[in-house]
């Protein structure tokens, strides 16, 4: 699935260009489908979990995905274009929730005798992700994107199927702490101190990123940095990222618990923004990029481990799509003010992020579960 992610994602912007559209149009179809995956995520790992199907779901949204990528490749107008293009993203946009509930709940210890690292498979996924990135780029040319679409409709084929592999369901028990309580909906999900705070804690580390993923390439361009060594600190970034899930998270994780990991992000986050905001030197930043595998990949995570605990199996996927949109929406909001920020105080802007961070350090410290 991550596979298909890499194969596809950065390159579909391009492809709509060799559609002859505009960048007012790439932009629109672009958000549009931000939108709709905000929509659809949280409604369908709903309905996951209201029919106890997640297998189920997470195929017919791959083989949904693969389906509406073949049929890009066909269409050519503008509003044709859109229209397939949000009903992707409607497709795609509860996979990675729908995955992840999957995987939390088949790692917990009481599902075997000896249970897998979620870290594990998320590392794996972000691995498959480049791998696909590396490889699509051998086949593809500025003006011939075809490849790209067949790769990924054959890899999200191959993912629906795969899910015929994937352990079935297993009852789990309600929080400890109010078995009577335990949530089956929305809102009872949303009245546990903890979820709550595992959302805002995520939504603000997270969304501390906006600044970053939008203008740090310009910023370094701007300050006269080499392609080559923009593309070695994004590179720095992932390969952190991988560590962290494969090898290092999970053990930190038993050491320290999960929250002096959501700590030790947050820190990361204030360090790693207060840096990027105050230089451009490259070797600054290049100590400072591999901190994204503290606060992106050891956040996750920390809540991953915390959902596991505190979450019922009856509404995983739910949890799961509500800590997705929670994280999106505030990306998606940073995203659109720190345009207006960026153009009046430059690098600086990235400070803001780092203040982020900071609110984040005591909803982490007093509000996540010490769970080991």
């Amino acid at each position: 699935m991550y596979g298909a992610f890499g194969v596809a994602s950065p390159f579909w912007p391009k492809f709509f260009e060799t559609k002859a559209l505009g960048s007012e149009q790439i932009g629109f179809i672009l958000g549009a489908a931000m939108l709709v995956r905000l929509a659809a995520g949280p409604v369908v790992g709903r309905l996951a979990d209201l029919w106890g199907a997640l297998r189920l779901v997470l195929a017919a949204c791959c083989a949904l995905a693969a389906a509406t990528a073949a049929a890009l490749s066909e269409v050519n107008t503008f509003w044709a274009l859109l229209a397939v293009a949000s009903l992707q993203a409607a497709a795609l946009a509860p996979t990675t929730s729908l995955a992840d509930a999957l995987s939390v709940n088949s790692a917990k210890p009481e599902r075997a005798g000896k249970p897998f690292e979620y870290g594990w498979i998320r590392g794996t996924a972000s691995a498959a992700f480049v791998v696909g990135t590396l490889t699509i780029g051998q086949f593809i040319s500025g003006t011939d994107l075809t490849a790209i679409v067949w790769m990924n409709v054959a890899l999200l084929v191959a993912a629906a199927a795969a899910t015929a592999l994937l352990p079935g369901a297993a009852s789990r028990s309600p929080p400890p702490q109010s078995p009577s309580a335990a949530p089956n909906d929305v809102h009872g999900l949303l009245r546990m101190p903890r979820f709550r705070i595992l959302l805002v804690v995520s939504a603000l580390v997270y969304g501390s990123h906006a600044v970053h993923d939008a203008f740090a390439v310009i910023r370094w361009s701007n300050a006269g940095m080499d392609p080559s060594l923009i593309s070695m600190l994004w590179s720095e970034a992932v390969a952190a990222e991988v560590i962290v899930f494969l090898f290092v998270g999970p053990w930190l994780l038993r050491r320290i618990g999960t929250r002096r990991a959501a700590v030790v992000a947050a820190l990361a986050g204030i360090v790693r923004w207060s840096v990027a905001g105050l230089t451009t030197s490259v070797w600054m930043l290049s100590l400072v990029q591999p901190l994204h595998g503290l606060t992106f990949a050891l956040l996750h995570l920390a809540c991953m481990r915390m959902m596991s605990s505190v979450v019922p199996i009856n509404v995983s996927a739910t949890a799961q799509a509500l800590y997705a949109f929670a994280a999106a929406f505030t990306t998606a909001t940073l995203t659109l003010a720190s345009g207006l920020v960026y153009a009046r105080y430059g690098g600086l802007s990235f400070l803001p992020m780092a203040l982020l961070c900071g609110v984040a350090l005591p909803f982490a410290w007093f509000g996540f579960a010490d769970q080991r």
